[in-house]
């Protein structure tokens, strides 16, 4: 009898902000000494510190610079998003140009600024996609009602609906992942972040039953979550097969990436 596969842990939801640190050198590597004692492979970095919800051209350029500096070292280790703004379309496009392009990011992070379902964001989607860059929307269902630009799932189905071969991330799930799920099964270009909410039993099996295993990717929300919280929900997830959990723990968003790491040049294995 053969052992199985070995779980090549990808963390798709990291951040420098809630890390202690002078510098993102200093943020990261502290990071990634926990992520080596959780047998995390590689991480997907984006937005730098302090957070700004609707950022100035020049605050997305300086949190971006502040993520590939922090990668500067651990090319090996870490990848990121470009932080980018659907109220500044042109200047989106630009740090799209300048951080892909031209630069190490292989993703772009869309988070409270305006809701997705806005036909402002089209431009910037298809500009990611035609790099086939990863595109991560932020998503939170709130009872008390979301933020003025804060997107929920039902925004990125119309999203989704509008540009239907270009792969989507729901970040979060929409906090309310029960909802979220239901809310996102329609829509087969669109694939869930198991991040940030609280550790609570059933998500995967809930989101196995609905969605199946290859939309659904593990993310931590470090260093707002720790590892351990949100592995816990894969973790302790029954009846998960070995080939399921491969799936969620990395991947899916291998998948999802290969495209865009083939046309940089860039290994999946180092």
């Amino acid at each position: 009898m053969t052992d199985p596969a070995p779980e090549r842990i990808w963390d798709l939801h990291c951040h420098l902000s809630g890390e202690t640190g002078r510098t993102p050198d200093e943020i990261i590597a502290k990071i990634i000494a926990r992520a080596d004692r959780m047998g995390i492979e590689r991480m997907a970095f984006y937005m730098g510190y302090p957070m700004t919800a609707n950022p100035s051209p020049d605050e997305l350029r300086r949190q971006n610079d502040q993520i590939i500096q922090a990668l500067s070292h651990w090319h090996h280790r870490a990848f990121g998003f470009a932080y980018v703004n659907p109220n500044h379309v042109d200047a989106s496009i630009a740090e799209i140009e300048r951080c892909i392009d031209r630069g190490p990011m292989v993703g772009i992070k869309l988070w409270v600024a305006r809701r997705c379902n806005d036909a402002a964001l089209d431009p910037i989607i298809k500009a990611a996609h035609a790099r086939k860059a990863v595109i991560f929307q932020h998503t939170w269902l709130k009872a008390a009602g979301n933020l003025p630009g804060e997107s929920s799932p039902n925004d990125l189905v119309e999203l989704a609906a509008r540009h239907p071969e270009t792969p989507l991330i729901c970040g979060h799930t929409g906090g309310d992942w029960e909802r979220g799920i239901r809310i996102v099964r329609a829509s087969p270009n669109i694939s869930i972040d198991l991040a940030g909410s609280d550790p609570t039993a059933g998500f995967v099996e809930m989101a196995i039953r609905e969605l199946g295993a290859s939309r659904i990717i593990y993310g931590s929300d470090v260093g707002g979550r720790s590892f351990a919280s949100q592995l816990a929900k894969v973790r302790s997830a029954r009846s998960l097969s070995d080939g399921d959990r491969r799936l969620i723990l990395g991947g899916n968003l291998r998948r999802l990436l290969a495209p865009i790491f083939k046309a940089k040049g860039m290994r999946m294995d180092a």
